[in-house]
């Protein structure tokens, strides 16, 4: 009978047994321990119950309550006595939401939603205790609000930390009150950052797989060493592992402000942008779509001042670079009133600084048509007359209309529409017809056209490449 040694056992066998028997210690030595940080963190999260009244109509008098002699002097008497009891009474909805102390003398964070229009709004703590709570301040476009209880002892506090510095990947943990679950506990990653959702101007979601469930609004997510990295605020209906949190970063920079003044005080650039698409990438001669492209300057705006134009493109502000334009509203609207910022964009190919001081954001004869309806950009346009302005209800004094479409043209699939006024092509002014055609027959199959064009109230920038 032959025996096995250590020598004559295969070295991959034996490197493969040991590493059955160790990956379950392997794995739990690469998860995060979450159950003490667990017991640290629920005590500071928060169950919130709004109520509010919603009156119902008066319902008609009945006319079996009217005196059949006329008027009387009991009619006022009378008419309280029986018709009071038939006027609904206002009906009260409630929801739940959830919430998290931030400081130990009782300031809260929410989500704008779970508290707006309440007519009281209370706390719940893990250990039993209620509150009634006052809204401090809210801020609609972010989805944020601010609550305060009164406490005779010091509360549990959570640690605000950088959501800037979250990763793809990262483990994150979400404690709240789904469905009126008290203290429900779900972990996941973040699945992405930077998401845009629709929601408001200033979107910049985190995106995790951490389960979130109508109640969680408002709740903390938190990373591994226990800090808030977000504030659960939204999912999609019919969704499974998809939710989204506000970074705690963006709450942090008018906390301050829902504390001191109720609500939030934004900056203002005073510019209209629009992405960097593929094809005005081109037409500029970039190499990517970074940025964000001026489409217009508000007469008076810190950007006129500072000597912005249209068909800027703004690619670093503040020293944080605009990757994308959705960057940048959020980055001015953070920016403090009367802050002198340094700005670098590109003009006609080059790079341009300049600094711009940043303000408060305020709480409104007919010409000839071209002959050939689809060569070369599928449009027909006409000179712009004061008689054809006044028709469009426009400012607007030179330029060429777009009174006619091709289907299957270039025009339509860039986004030109009906009535736009074309007022520039790659840069160069745009006055009568003549114009419109000597700057067209200057491009050559294969070109990119660059068109600066007004839609109603603004401009915007069209690109497409000629066929």
């Amino acid at each position: 009978m032959r025996t096995l040694s250590a020598r004559s056992f295969p070295f991959w066998m034996l490197l493969g047994l040991l590493l059955f028997f160790a990956s379950p210690v392997l794995a739990s030595a690469l998860l995060p321990d979450f159950v003490p940080l667990v017991k640290e963190l629920k005590p500071a999260v928060v169950n919130i119950g709004t109520t509010t009244r919603i009156k119902t109509p008066r319902l008609p008098p009945s006319p079996f309550m009217q005196s059949p002699f006329g008027p009387s002097p009991f009619d006022e008497f009378f008419g309280r006595f029986f018709e009071e009891p038939r006027q609904q009474r206002g009906m009260k909805k409630r929801s739940l939401g959830s919430g998290f102390i931030i400081s130990s003398d009782g300031y809260i964070l929410t989500n704008y939603h779970v508290v707006a229009n309440a007519d009281e709004v209370s706390v719940k703590l893990s250990d039993g205790r209620e509150f009634k709570a006052a809204v401090k301040g809210s801020d609609e476009k972010l989805d944020l609000a601010l609550l305060k209880i009164e406490s005779k002892t010091s509360l549990p506090a959570v640690r605000l930390g950088d959501s800037d510095a979250i990763e793809v990947g990262e483990w994150v943990l979400a404690i709240g009150n789904p469905f009126g679950l008290a203290e429900t506990v779900t972990a996941g990653i973040v699945s992405a950052k930077g998401r845009v959702i629709g929601s408001g101007p200033y979107d910049d979601f985190i995106q995790t797989d951490a389960s979130i469930n109508p109640g969680n609004s408002g709740g903390p997510l938190f990373n591994s060493k226990g800090e808030v990295v977000g504030i659960n605020s939204a999912i999609i209906a019919g969704g499974q592992g998809i939710g989204f949190a506000i970074p705690v970063n963006m709450a942090k920079s008018i906390i301050e402000q829902l504390k001191e003044e109720g609500k939030v005080t934004r900056g203002w650039l005073g510019v209209m942008i629009q992405p960097v698409t593929p094809n005005l990438a081109k037409s500029f001669g970039l190499e990517d779509e970074k940025g964000a492209l001026v489409s217009e300057v508000v007469t008076g705006s810190p950007a006129e001042k500072s000597g912005l134009k249209a068909g800027d493109i703004i690619r670093i502000f503040d020293g944080k670079k605009i990757q994308e334009m959705n960057d940048l509203p959020r980055l001015v609207a953070m920016t403090p009133i009367s802050k002198k910022v340094k700005l670098t964009y590109l003009r006609e190919g080059k790079e341009a600084e300049t600094t711009v001081a940043i303000d408060r954001l305020k709480d409104g004869d007919n010409g000839t048509i071209v002959d050939d309806a689809a060569a070369p950009l599928g449009m027909k346009v006409q000179e712009l007359s004061d008689e054809l302005a006044r028709q469009l209800r426009s400012a607007e004094t030179s330029g060429v209309v777009v009174t006619a479409l091709d289907n299957d043209g270039l025009a339509v699939e860039a986004g030109i529409l009906l009535n736009d006024i074309v007022k520039e092509i790659n840069g160069h002014k745009i006055s009568t017809l003549e114009d419109y055609k000597k700057a067209i027959a200057a491009h050559k199959k294969g070109s990119f056209v660059r068109l600066l064009v007004r839609r109603s109230d603004s401009l915007l920038y069209i690109a497409l490449k000629l066929e």
